[in-house]
């Protein structure tokens, strides 16, 4: 495995002493004069998570991830753990630590949003002592969330059981997990979430805003193919969508409309389709998007005239969506 714990930016401490060392880092920031959190903001922190970055991170990605984090702690102060577990055994049996920190001013200098990082590598010969480690870094009396990032199989993420029952929120990535990742038999699975489908939000939401102005009596009544067609770029966010087209439309009861998924053309990248047909012909809807261009286009008519409106698309900002999958 690509030596991530590395790539990542951070100072590296006793595993020991990180509390310590934590408030040593914040006091030599503000000694620099550089933005850090006073005292009276200890409580400051509103989140806790866990970032595990699995085996097939890369460095690069490992970064990326890293500064997704930072991003989010810009609206939600937070103490991050991330674990980078070795896939060989090493030498040593220790553990090893890295701290970092980062705070952003608002409005006004009192406005601080502050994030601290505490990442620990390990081998798997240690893994026996990482549940009390994890505890031990993380802020007492907050929420807890579980971000598992480019695991391998799901039956070794499920080794990890004190995360997994003890996070409010268990986040997957189904673009990137498993296939078997979103109907494993995870211990609460009433906490999981699939940032695919916290991605779409926007989709979504235009998606279902439009097609709200008409009764589902109109939506439903001789419905009989719903087509959605991806690009190769999004085949994960075309299955989430058409799971939720399903899950919508299933209000129309006894109708037996045929669900169909489809990829475009390579000459059609970051594009969607969706097409209602009907029976008789004499309603359709149509939707196209362009995630390139951040334009889509709807085309309607439900017996009550033709209807042709431009319209926005895009995908939540990881930041974003990190937050939607674990809040909402």
């Amino acid at each position: 495995m690509p030596d991530i714990f590395n790539a990542l930016p951070g100072i590296e401490v006793p595993v020991g002493a990180i509390a310590k060392s934590l408030g040593q880092m914040w006091a030599d920031t503000a000694a620099a004069g550089r933005a850090a959190p006073a005292s009276e903001d200890a409580k400051a922190t509103q989140v806790n998570f866990v970032l595990h970055l699995g085996f097939v991170t890369t460095p690069e990605d490992a970064v990326a991830q890293f500064r997704t984090a930072v991003e989010f702690s810009k609206r939600y102060p937070s103490r991050v753990v991330v674990l980078c577990p070795l896939a060989e055994e090493t030498a040593s049996m220790d553990m090893r630590a890295k701290i970092y920190g980062e705070c952003h001013l608002g409005k006004s200098k009192s406005d601080k949003r502050c994030v601290e990082f505490v990442m620990l590598s390990y081998p798997r010969s240690a893994r026996q002592f990482l549940e009390n480690q994890v505890s031990i870094c993380l802020s007492t009396d907050l929420p807890m969330y579980y971000w598992a990032h480019r695991f391998s199989a799901s039956v070794k993420l499920a080794d990890y059981n004190y995360l997994l029952t003890r996070a409010q929120r268990v986040l997957l990535d189904s673009a990137i997990a498993p296939p078997d990742a979103m109907t494993y038999p995870w211990p609460r699975p009433e906490t999981l979430r699939d940032l695919v489908h916290s991605r779409l939000l926007p989709i979504r939401q235009s998606l279902g805003q439009f097609l709200s102005r008409y009764p589902m009596s109109a939506l439903c009544e001789e419905l009989q193919t719903v087509a959605l067609a991806h690009d190769a770029a999004h085949p994960a966010e075309g299955r989430v969508l058409l799971a939720w087209l399903k899950e919508r439309l299933g209000q129309c009861g006894s109708n037996q409309a045929t669900f169909s998924l489809e990829q475009l053309p390579a000459d059609q990248p970051g594009s969607f389709t969706l097409v209602f047909t009907y029976a008789g012909g004499k309603k359709a809807f149509s939707w196209s998007g362009d995630l390139a261009r951040g334009t889509a286009h709807f085309e309607a008519d439900f017996g009550t005239g033709r209807t042709s409106l431009p319209a926005a698309i895009s995908l939540l900002a990881p930041e974003a969506a990190l937050s939607e999958a674990m809040f909402f």
